[in-house]
């Protein structure tokens, strides 16, 4: 240990030797801050939203930096290509480890929409020689910069036996004392998502051990739902602490924005805390008089959490299904307008399904026809293999369907139609209640069931769990609502059936535990 810190100051007093000509006084040292701003609107992802919220949190911090902000600086920050950070080692400049680091955390953002050139970039002969660079001098790069290198370098697919980088894991565990709650949380969730090797599972469960330890340092309401959202889901004892009476207690003083974000938070969970009647009673108290004025993304952003915990109420409802609010999502074309309207759709299968007193309004027939971009999405091999299998169990297309885009804003792997007795009906014969556009004019015979068939992929639960995030929770409650079984067919049962035979078996199986648990009742 002690041999360790004096290889890290001697690094420090001899960069700070050689860089004390051109430095200014320490009242003109760079201060690195970025605006900080608030969670307001829809995201595609859920988990990139809130990675990103991570990432801000730490951005946002004032940093005093040994290197003043010169040329090399302003070249990584504005580099538009790998190649342009490549090229600063061909033309001599010296860079000092921080500057080193700052390579590979930008590297790493440009080639996040080009993953397929990560492999002939790690194999550059520059690329290496930064490496080895970075690898004699680890102990020098600032505790700040440190947690988003580690991240880097996962996110850019180094191999497990890359000795720089278990370099640098190793100095994260040396500097995990010193790193502050932020920084342990955000190289939490790296480890989680970034990278399943061994080593960064052992590294994983150092960081849960001290994020348990050090739950105390959390200083605001921000930062808390933040970490909760992160990594509340990698450990039930550090979830119950994060949820701790430092807190509930205060509630009332927590600003609006800190409150939306950890409804959010929660929703995304399916966390119900345990002081949960305290909790949304002062949700409501707050939203009453405030949820008409908040930018409109963030209003349906609400009603849409609070319908996923089972807590909205009929004026929040009314709020957003009011022809005035949801017609400014109609129609449109953006990714953002398209995930709001989702959740409009959501919202008003709440409305529907799950509040039999609700008076209106409600989304008109025409906004609630399936589009086309519901079914317009990448197969997954789960989906792929799954539909295969169905339609050899099926055999005729008249016993079932495939992909249900449903008025609901849920889309069904499949659906079928059986009697009494277990036999499939040609389902497009009888009356279809849940297609915006009705088919068949027949009512189903006494006895007869709907089934709706649900995979499940390894994204849409909770990390280290068998519990799905609370937007499919929303998802399986309203298909039951609607009348449905469910026959769910999650990634880790199917994974286990290796023939087409065992996979056949498997969803007969599930379909007669369907019926037969329903005729239990």
């Amino acid at each position: 240990m002690a041999a360790h810190l004096v290889k890290q100051c001697t690094c420090l007093l001899r960069e700070a030797a050689r860089l004390a000509p051109a430095m200014a006084p320490i009242g003109q040292l760079r201060l690195a801050r970025v605006a900080h701003k608030t969670l307001t609107s829809s995201a595609t992802s859920p988990s990139s939203h809130f990675s990103s919220s991570m990432m801000k949190l730490v951005d946002n911090e004032k940093v005093f930096t040994l290197y003043p902000e010169n040329h090399i600086d302003q070249l990584i920050k504005n580099a538009k290509r790998p190649e342009e950070l490549l090229e600063l080692l061909d033309a001599g400049h010296h860079l000092n480890n921080n500057q080193a680091a700052l390579i590979f955390i930008r590297l790493s953002q440009l080639l996040f929409e080009k993953p397929e050139d990560k492999a002939s970039l790690i194999q550059d002969a520059r690329f290496q020689q930064l490496l080895r660079q970075l690898n004699s001098q680890i102990s020098s790069v600032w505790h700040g910069t440190l947690p988003r290198l580690l991240r880097s370098l996962y996110a850019l697919g180094l191999p497990e036996t890359s000795k720089e980088l278990q370099s640098v894991e190793q100095e994260v565990r040396w500097r995990m004392r010193r790193l502050k709650y932020k920084h342990l949380a955000l190289l939490a969730d790296s480890c989680a998502t970034l990278s399943q090797k061994q080593h960064s599972k052992e590294l994983l469960a150092e960081l849960l051990m001290h994020l348990e330890r050090r739950w105390t340092e959390i200083e605001d309401g921000r930062t808390l739902v933040t970490i909760m959202m992160k990594v509340g889901h990698l450990s039930e004892s550090l979830m119950n602490r994060l949820e701790d009476k430092h807190f509930l207690n205060r509630a009332q003083d927590i600003p609006l924005p800190h409150l939306c974000s950890m409804l959010l938070a929660f929703a995304r969970l399916n966390f119900h805390p345990d002081q949960e009647d305290q909790f949304f009673s002062l949700v409501h108290e707050k939203l009453g008089s405030e949820l008409a004025g908040l930018e409109p993304a963030l209003q349906v952003d609400l009603v849409w959490a609070l319908c996923v915990l089972q807590q909205a109420q009929e004026a929040e409802l009314q709020t957003v299904l009011h022809p005035k609010f949801h017609t400014q999502f109609l129609g449109g074309e953006s990714q953002k307008d398209q995930n709001i309207f989702q959740k409009l759709l959501h919202i008003n299968a709440t409305a529907l399904l799950e509040h039999p007193e609700y008076s209106g309004p409600l989304l008109p027939a025409s906004a609630v026809a399936p589009r086309l971009s519901a079914l317009d999405r990448k197969v997954t091999p789960l989906q792929k293999e799954l539909q295969e299998t169905l339609k050899g169990l099926l055999g005729s297309t008249d016993r079932g369907s495939l992909e249900v885009a449903t008025q609901y804003g849920w889309v069904l792997d499949a659906e079928v139609l059986l009697d009494s007795d277990g036999q499939f009906l040609p389902l497009r014969d009888f009356v279809a209640p849940h297609l915006a556009q009705p088919i068949g004019s027949q009512p189903p015979p006494p006895g007869a069931k709907r089934l709706a068939f649900l995979r499940w992929e390894f994204p849409n639960f909770n990390s280290r769990s068998k519990d799905l995030l609370g937007r499919f929770v929303l998802a399986r409650r309203h298909i039951l609502a609607a009348g449905f079984l469910i026959v769910d067919v999650p990634f880790y049962e199917w994974l286990e059936l290796k023939s087409e035979w065992q996979k056949g078996a498997y969803l007969k199986d599930k379909i007669r535990k369907a019926m037969s648990e329903e005729l239990a009742k």
